[in-house]
């Protein structure tokens, strides 16, 4: 099956080695498989029932971000399940997920069936009462396109230093879309999204992230995204605003007053999600892994009550 061979250098690294992730069972049955994905699994313990997917970015193993982020320490702790997805090089030289290419991101095609596929079938399995997905950067930007074509199969989500759906289409509109911001205003997205959708009534709840030194993804990304989504939900106009010593966090609320959409901007940071091992979350510097005033995976875990 032809791929896009992404020419995008917005991320260097070397790859991040797997030894050592014993713990992980490979999922290796999940029907069909158009995006020639991988998957391995941390299941939950016999009292929890809760599922939590995560995206790696471009270069990077997602076992290898799940124990950087500290999401894998906390799962064992409070014993939710991980799925974690796995890009190869040879679908994406850079290993991103190829959120860009319209193979890969339409509804029940390529990689995002390939996705939906892994989630139904443990699913299937475990029956979760809550499924969340996170993403960071092109997995964030994938994440974004799970949340618009299969909103019924999460109950929230987090698109870390990721893009909104549907911003790119193609390898040029997605250069753009990174160094720019998207081309189309907030309620350009709202209603492209509710053209594709119109029978959704109720969206999953959205926390979005966003370093504003960041200069692989611009910020403007991460803004778009919190008030396309806010109209998307139905949220308040208006947010709520709290300053924190090195980042603010902005809530939109619906009207029972729970928090649909959130959009915390980091002052000082670069591209990659905020760890804080100070606070306990169990993480541990790495590239695009970022000592932070806040951690993105203790926050998510308070915020969605896991």
């Amino acid at each position: 099956m032809y791929k896009y061979l992404a020419t995008l250098v917005v991320i260097t690294s070397a790859l991040f080695s797997v030894k050592g992730y014993a713990q992980f069972t490979a999922l290796t049955e999940f029907g069909d498989n158009p995006g020639e994905l991988s998957a391995s699994y941390l299941p939950a313990s016999d009292s929890n029932d809760n599922l939590l997917v995560l995206l790696h970015g471009c270069v990077q193993q997602g076992q290898a971000l799940a124990q950087q982020s500290g999401l894998l320490s906390l799962a064992k702790n409070k014993g939710f399940a991980l799925l974690i997805p796995q890009q190869s090089s040879t679908n994406n030289i850079k290993g991103c997920f190829n959120w860009f290419s319209t193979q890969d991101i339409e509804k029940n095609q390529g990689e995002s069936l390939s996705i939906k596929n892994m989630i139904t079938t443990l699913n299937a399995q475990q029956n979760f009462k809550n499924i969340y997905i996170i993403g960071l950067s092109a997995g964030g930007a994938m994440a974004s396109s799970m949340l618009v074509h299969y909103p019924e199969l999460f109950s929230a989500g987090a698109i870390i230093a990721g893009i909104p759906y549907p911003c790119a289409d193609n390898l040029i509109t997605a250069i753009a879309c990174m160094r720019s911001g998207p081309s189309q205003e907030p309620t350009q997205l709202t209603a492209l999204v509710k053209t594709m959708q119109p029978a959704v009534k109720q969206w999953p709840r959205l926390s979005i992230w966003t370093g504003l030194q960041d200069k692989v993804v611009n910020p403007k990304n991460a803004q778009h995204l919190a008030l396309h989504w806010a109209q998307l939900t139905q949220a308040s106009t208006l947010p709520t605003v709290t300053q924190h010593a090195g980042y603010k966090v902005s809530q939109w609320q619906d009207q029972n007053h729970a928090i649909t959409v959130e959009l915390i901007e980091v002052l000082d940071m670069d591209h990659g999600i905020a760890i804080a091992p100070a606070l306990g979350d169990g993480s541990s510097a790495a590239p695009f892994v970022i000592n932070s005033a806040i951690s993105t995976s203790l926050h998510l875990l308070n915020h969605w009550q896991l």
